[in-house]
């Protein structure tokens, strides 16, 4: 079975909003071979009304050339999970509108590498609530934001979780590696 991985930029005060603004100082060798590898871990995509917009806007106009991430971004099955969106058209999108239990069910249960869910928070924190994510990749960066969209919120309360795996990069930004926790290791 394919494990749904949640994969995020956080600020040390755990927001979220708009990493492109300030994550960029941070970003070395390690941290873009760190998402390599996760990319490289993952067949399929599980994306937001939000984050979807935002990728398609920049993504579908970057190629390998600009930008090594590009053939993953655009080549890779993306699941779009809206109520607002009546089509997709980035390539290789389909648009998720029934029950989401059920349909990340169903994806999970087809052959393949990991689902990555990147940014969307909204839909990550929904996803949280629901015990439906395996794995949660966090990217912590050595910024306070001070304002902006959080990861987590009382949806997610009380929500045990193990540590897999830990590293530091060299600018300073921490990778948490976690998965929930059953209820008998909490």
């Amino acid at each position: 079975m394919r494990k749904l991985v949640a994969s995020e930029f956080l600020s040390v005060d755990a927001l979220m909003s708009s990493p492109g603004e300030w994550q960029e100082p941070y970003f070395d060798e390690d941290l873009g071979n760190e998402i390599a590898g996760i990319m490289a871990s993952a067949d399929a995509m599980l994306l937001g009304r939000v984050t979807y917009e935002e990728f398609a806007s920049f993504w579908s106009r970057r190629s390998v050339e600009d930008d090594p991430g590009a053939d993953f971004m655009n080549n890779t099955p993306k699941y779009v999970v809206s109520t607002t969106l009546k089509a997709v058209d980035w390539s290789n999108s389909s648009l998720i509108q029934g029950d989401l239990a059920d349909e990340i069910d169903t994806l999970k249960r087809q052959d393949g590498k990991d689902i990555l869910l990147m940014g969307s928070g909204g839909l990550l924190r929904s996803l949280l609530s629901m015990g439906l994510v395996d794995e949660l990749r966090l990217q912590i960066h050595p910024i306070i934001l001070g304002k902006g969209k959080p990861l987590f919120d009382s949806s997610n309360a009380m929500s045990p979780l193990i540590l897999t795996d830990t590293k530091v990069f060299g600018r300073g930004v921490l990778a948490l590696t976690y998965r929930p926790a059953q209820p008998t290791e909490a």
